[in-house]
């Protein structure tokens, strides 16, 4: 399965980006598409002075674009957005089909003093875990927003249930592209999946410090090494996703048969 990750920084309202790169996703057999954190939206920091109502209005034309262009390309488009209900506002991961669309909240948010989403959103803190987790042509896939890396909790349901292919939509900056590539890496191993991350590129800055997103978006195998590395700018990774490369790494290592063991007794 051919799959392509985006790698931008916030789209204009104007579709043609978008429709420039689909298009060539559509002569390269690609079923999958992947954009990074706040390329729907503007950047948090951007979010933090823009009102409600703009941000809703930004979010309400991102999604009928992205419904119309799933559905002329007939592709499935995974990307994180932000929704609203009612008064609410929740950072969510959104995946668009032909036919449907699928939001689900995001479940770990930051909450740091310099960048804290868990203050400025709606979302709701439970004690459930469940990532987004779909089927495509038999082969199972899951999706998440970048932060979500960090929880083991999370990465459970993904080895109990045999994921494949794991989209890993991102906002990185400061300078984290070892610590990133490590964990990434690692869970990919962990799990026997591929990771496929987008992330997110260009420059925000405020009075007090400057925010670069470095892009690096990538590939990474089941056996935890990296492919198809990007730079620093506008790019598209097109990568071919194979299901058996997956199943012999779960098998050989063999994590997922150590949980389901004890499941058992």
């Amino acid at each position: 399965m051919n799959v392509v990750a985006l790698q931008l920084s916030t789209l204009p309202m104007s579709k043609a980006k978008l429709d420039y790169y689909l298009n060539i996703c559509k002569k390269r057999d690609v079923s999958l598409v992947l954009l990074g954190e706040y390329n729907l939206n503007s950047f948090f920091k951007e979010l933090e002075s823009m009102p409600k109502l703009m941000i809703k209005k930004q979010s309400t034309h991102k999604i009928n674009i992205l419904k119309e262009l799933a559905k002329e390309y007939n592709l499935i488009i995974v990307a994180p957005i932000i929704i609203f209900k009612k008064d609410k506002m929740y950072k969510t991961i959104a995946r668009f089909t032909p036919k449907t669309t699928h939001f689900q909240n995001q479940q770990y948010l930051i909450n740091y003093k310099h960048w804290n989403e868990e203050k400025f959103f709606d979302n709701e803190i439970s004690n459930e875990y469940s990532p987004m987790i779909f089927t495509i042509n038999g082969m199972k896939i899951a999706a998440m927003n970048g932060f979500e890396l960090h929880f083991d909790n999370i990465w459970l349901e993904i080895l109990k249930k045999k994921v494949d292919l794991v989209l890993l939509p991102t906002v990185s900056t400061f300078g984290s592209e070892q610590r990133w590539s490590e964990l990434i890496k690692a869970r990919a191993f962990l799990n026997g999946a591929f990771i496929l991350r987008a992330n997110r590129i260009g420059e925000y800055t405020d009075k007090e410090i400057s925010w670069k997103f470095y892009g690096e978006s990538y590939l990474v195998y089941p056996n935890g090494e990296i492919h198809n590395i990007l730079g620093s700018k506008e790019e598209m990774l097109i990568a071919q996703i194979d299901k058996s490369i997956s199943k012999d790494v779960k098998r050989d290592w063999g994590f997922g048969a150590q949980i389901t063991k004890r499941e058992k007794l």
